[in-house]
């Protein structure tokens, strides 16, 4: 008799359980507050009982978790003379989704060799999240395998969904479940009700197919996550503009949720150019000034050096500190935008 299951897969390999890794690396107390205290905040940002303005600020992922760790030294030193205008939540992207081929992330292929050592990948993820959370800095990333919020999530502030993926019921399903507050991305085509869709859903209480602590297959019952919200990353066009944010702000009226949004000042917003995150910045800056208090947060792609570089097999020919997939800006540049965005801000609420 012939087989007619697992035809094209050629190997399994036991994952270490979520509940060992947690064992081998524990949440320390430090990091610990760091999460609870980020979340809180993040949440507070979202309901408007803190006028702070949300930054989802760091690398487009993570390739090099040392030059991760001195971006991460840099942006909480910052983080501490902004805190009282800006929340500020480190971007520490571990996946990444491709169209079709390519590196997917640091879990996924952690030696960029295509070895693709998931259990180092998910070992060293969590391990950098801890020693970021440790200095007092709160950590945000993307949520792409549904698997893998059960190794990280307790170090995770805030997460997204994004663009390819909010369409997706199992990912709708898994922010349900998720413990802190999610954003969801418009579509590639920058369509509104797809991130308005997975915002109900997600909002709602889910049955799904998952993993528990120990790695069992197990039908997950979730409460529904009640911090969900909508990032406008563009489209065919740019989606930060004025008219767009009134447009969405509508929409989610219409639908009784959360006037709450937030800008990604990257990606088509940018029209992929990465120097152009400045001026969306300036723009949604300009509008949360004039009054606008839908506009509660803001992403930048950034690293330690500008631009990117091609990815090579041969670890040797990187540079240091410069994205091997979207383009970033500079430290340079995103400490000038952070604290010229704190001074502006900081003189607003002195004159009121």
């Amino acid at each position: 008799m012939k087989q007619t299951y697992d035809v094209h897969v050629e190997e399994f390999i036991p994952l270490i359980s979520p509940e060992a890794l947690k064992k081998e690396l524990p949440l320390s107390e430090k990091a610990e507050k760091t999460v609870i205290a980020g979340r809180k905040a993040v949440q507070n940002v979202l309901m408007k009982k803190d006028d702070r303005l949300l930054v989802v600020v760091g690398p487009c992922s993570i390739h090099d978790e040392k030059a991760a760790l001195e971006y991460a030294q840099k942006l909480n030193a910052l983080r501490q003379k902004v805190e009282e205008t800006l929340v500020v939540v480190m971007r520490v992207y571990f996946e990444k989704p491709r169209t079709n081929v390519g590196w997917k992330g640091l879990i996924n292929d952690p030696d960029m060799d295509g070895s693709c050592d998931i259990v180092e990948g998910l070992r060293r993820a969590r391990k950098l999240l801890i020693r970021i959370n440790e200095t007092g800095l709160p950590a945000a990333t993307e949520m792409l395998d549904p698997i893998t919020p059960q190794y990280i999530a307790g170090l995770v502030s805030w997460a997204a969904i994004g663009a390819r993926t909010t369409e997706s019921q199992t990912h709708r399903e898994m922010a349900s479940g998720l413990s802190m507050p999610v954003g969801f991305k418009n579509c590639t085509d920058g369509g509104l009700s797809t991130a308005i869709n997975a915002m109900i859903a997600a909002i709602s209480p889910q049955s799904f197919l998952g993993i528990d602590p120990n790695g069992r297959s197990s039908i997950v019952k979730t409460t529904g996550n009640p911090w969900a919200h909508i990032v406008m990353r563009g489209g065919r066009r740019p989606n930060y503009d004025s008219v767009s944010i009134m447009e969405a702000v509508e929409q989610l009226r219409d639908k009784k949720l959360a006037e709450a949004i937030v800008v990604d000042c990257s990606h088509a917003n940018s029209k992929k150019q990465y120097q152009n995150q400045t001026t969306v910045w300036e723009d949604v800056l300009h509008q949360r000034m004039n009054g606008n208090d839908a506009l509660v947060g803001m992403m930048l792609e950034s690293s330690l050096h500008e631009g990117n570089q091609k990815f090579t097999k041969d670890l040797s020919e990187l540079k240091y500190g410069v994205s091997v997939t979207d383009a970033c800006i500079s430290w340079e540049t995103t400490e000038e935008l952070l604290l010229s965005a704190h001074k502006k801000m900081l003189a607003r609420h002195k004159a009121a």
